[in-house]
């Protein structure tokens, strides 16, 4: 049973994280379609044609993978976790759909007019395309978002006759994390799409420094990365509030403090010793951890120990918000730093590969802070209703490796194809 349990938690955990990459490029990269799109119609400059034609195959491409690895991922509520549908599939089912309905259609039937539509229809019905399919990529994080925020703080639900249903679907819907959570993903979303733009466009002139689409995406990135960060850095505060008054193991692990501390220090780095509860070789801040919690140096915050065994493993979460911060930084630096050198005509080669090189930066945030969401929720599948170990399928130890193996060796393939791809259009550049 927990081999099964384990191996039934990496497939779906490995399938998540494939299909999140996807998403975490189109929900923002559509907007940015849409300000490309604008821009040609307002100047009629080729350039940002050539840019759109170009973008609007990486958002189809994007897109389409990200299809394909959804529908993998809602299988698997059935063949690894039929107790979750089970349990609270009154809640689950109609998000679900409601995603499906309201935003998977929207988007799909606009996105045939998007990539076949413009020499077939007006300018602004193509125009209302974009602007529809990018809303379309919001309303279908919304309903996902609200479903896996209710997951993390469940509210609005209520017990008749031993079924779980929907009490109020407005209390479901905006439960107490909701409205952060969106929030931040939307904004890592967009910053995520913002140095794969930055990224490929660099990569484009190291190859062709007059490409004059290439250089205007370049800027139009950077500039935007530089606005997002600051912006996600303070959201990010206050969903970690948020969490802090809702799910405070989840940040007791994430800040690896075994015990409740007056004036808690803030752990910079660390070795986990989850078996004798204590992190050995700890950088720290004396009173930072209280300071940027509780806004004072000397508040209280509950340390693992008031958990009991209901805390998720430290060493995972903790480190995987350190990834995310630490990248969040570089990335903060390189948008400012960019953002002012850009200024100039020429743009030193260095920088060019600096952003080529943090391309899929937003990737790797991204899967950090979902690490931190999904891990940080154990040992619950639906906090306070749902235990994981409680929703586990009958499939075996043997049949869960075999078809992870397989999905692996998939999902391998599939990645770096998609990345070879991408580079290849960028290296052609827009035409």
């Amino acid at each position: 049973m927990e081999e099964a349990l384990l191996l039934a938690r990496v497939q779906f955990g490995l399938n998540i994280a494939f299909h999140i990459l996807f998403p975490s490029i189109t929900i923002g990269l559509a907007w940015l379609l849409v300000v490309f799109r604008l821009r040609y119609e307002r100047t009629r400059d080729p350039a940002w044609l050539g840019t759109y034609k170009l973008w609007v195959k990486v958002f189809a491409l994007s897109f389409a993978m990200g299809v394909v690895s959804g529908i993998t991922m809602s299988f698997q509520f059935g063949t690894n976790w039929p107790g979750y549908m089970n349990k609270v599939g009154n809640v689950a089912g109609p998000l679900l759909a409601y995603e499906v309905l309201t935003a998977f259609f929207l988007e799909a039937t606009f996105l045939g007019v998007m990539l076949f539509g413009m020499n077939r229809v007006s300018g602004r019905v193509h125009v209302a395309s974009t602007i529809i399919v990018a809303f379309g990529t919001t309303v279908s994080a919304f309903w996902i978002l609200a479903l896996n925020s209710w997951m993390q703080t469940p509210t609005g639900h209520v017990m008749e006759e031993g079924v779980l249903i929907a009490g109020s679907w407005l209390a479901v819907i905006f439960n107490p994390s909701f409205p952060y959570r969106l929030t931040h993903v939307l904004l890592a979303s967009g910053i995520t799409a913002s140095f794969l733009v930055a990224g490929l466009s660099a990569w484009r002139l190291l190859k062709a420094p007059q490409d004059p689409s290439a250089q205007k995406t370049l800027r139009f990135a950077a500039h935007l990365a530089a606005v997002l960060v600051p912006l996600q850095i303070v959201v990010g505060d206050l969903h970690g509030l948020n969490t802090l008054e809702h799910q405070p193991a989840k940040i007791a692990a994430v800040e690896a403090l075994w015990k409740t501390e007056k004036g808690a220090a803030l752990t910079l780095f660390a070795v986990i010793n989850e078996e004798k509860k204590r992190n050995d070789y700890a950088v720290e801040i004396p009173k930072a951890l209280s300071l940027i919690l509780k806004h004072d140096r000397d508040g209280v915050v509950r340390g693992l120990e008031e958990f009991g065994s209901d805390h998720p493993p430290v060493a995972p979460v903790f480190w995987s918000f350190r990834i995310m911060v630490g990248v969040g930084v570089l990335m903060l630096l390189l948008a400012w730093y960019g953002t002012w050198a850009l200024r100039k005509n020429t743009v030193s080669r260095a920088l060019l590969w600096s952003f080529a090189a943090f391309t899929f930066s937003g990737w790797v945030a991204t899967l950090a802070g979902w690490l931190v969401t999904e891990i940080g929720r154990q040992p619950w599948l639906v906090t306070g209703i749902l235990r994981t170990a409680d929703a586990v399928g009958p499939a075996s130890g043997a049949e869960l490796g075999a078809s992870l193996t397989g999905y692996v060796l998939t999902y391998a393939a599939l990645l770096i194809s998609y990345m070879v791809v991408l580079t290849h259009l960028a290296g052609k550049g827009a035409h």
